[in-house]
This record gives C-alpha cells, sequence and structure tokens, in this order.
C-alpha cells in the first residue's frame, strides 16, 4: 500500500499530511480500504474534517504520533484526503468530526470522537485497543435471515 502519495493541501492539511510523510501512515480511500483493514492488526483511521470548520482535527492529527508512542507497535495508522471522508464516516456511522475509526483484523471496533485530554486519550485508547470488534454504528435496520421470527403475525 503507497503511504506516500503527495497530496497537495486542498486535499489534506498540513498535520494530516505530516502524518503520511513522517510516521507512515497510510493513504485510505473508499477504494482501498478493504486491503487496508486486510492487512491485519489494530489500525486507527483518522477522519480529521475540515481544518476551518473543526480545528480541533488538526489537534488530534498532532497528537496521533503522540499516541503512537504511548502504544509502541500497537496500532497502525491510516488517513484519509478530505474529498474522501464523508464517505467513509457514512460507512463506519461516524457523525462528529475529528473521528479516530479503531479496527482490528478488519473489522470494525469503535470510535473517539473530538480533542480529548492527555490523560482521557490514554485510558481511551487502551481500552480501544482491548475492546472486542462490534457493528459500526451505521444507519439501517439488520438483515434478519428467513428463519428468525418476528413479531408479526
Amino acid at each position: 500500500m503507497d503511504t506516500t502519495t503527495n497530496l497537495d493541501s486542498d486535499l489534506a492539511a498540513p498535520l494530516v499530511l505530516r502524518l503520511a510523510r513522517d510516521f507512515a501512515a497510510a493513504w485510505v480511500d473508499p477504494g482501498n480500504v478493504n486491503d487496508w483493514l486486510a492487512l491485519g492488526g489494530d489500525r486507527v483511521l483518522l477522519l480529521a474534517g475540515d481544518a476551518v470548520r473543526f480545528p480541533e482535527g488538526q489537534d488530534v492529527a498532532a497528537v496521533l504520533p503522540e499516541l503512537m508512542k504511548a502504544f509502541p507497535g500497537r496500532f497502525q495508522i491510516g488517513v484519509v484526503a478530505r474529498e474522501h471522508e464523508d464517505a467513509l464516516a457514512r460507512r463506519y456511522g461516524s457523525q462528529r468530526w475529528p473521528a479516530l475509526l479503531f479496527f482490528r483484523d478488519a473489522q470494525y471496533v469503535t470510535a473517539l470522537v473530538g480533542m480529548q485530554d492527555w490523560d482521557v486519550y490514554l485510558r481511551a485508547v487502551d481500552a480501544a485497543l482491548r475492546l472486542p470488534p462490534s457493528r459500526p454504528p451505521t444507519i439501517g435496520i439488520p438483515v434478519v435471515g428467513p428463519s428468525a421470527s418476528s413479531g408479526c403475525h
């Protein structure tokens, strides 16, 4: 997976670009997210949001390398160009910016939203890395097989 894609600042803010350039974050989009997740292990996807509307997204981008240091070797990171964030946010049910989406072995685990105090982040990331995979909070009705009973007659 190419982690060196050069995007101009219209597509990603400087601190998001820095994650790809200096911290080996992979560029993730709707077309390659499944391949990125299939690489396995714990993965964290940053949805920073528009830097003007959600300036704290840049704070999260600045803190993310520090979180990586606090949990050495525990997770890989991915970043998303602004033009693809809405699609991935919808796919995984994220409705607030910024968001860190956690995955394990290609399965959704949880999301941490907004900028947090350092101690809160440490506890939340530690908890996220221990949680089992779960269903993303996407909008929709769960699909039920034909053998399931319903309350309707």
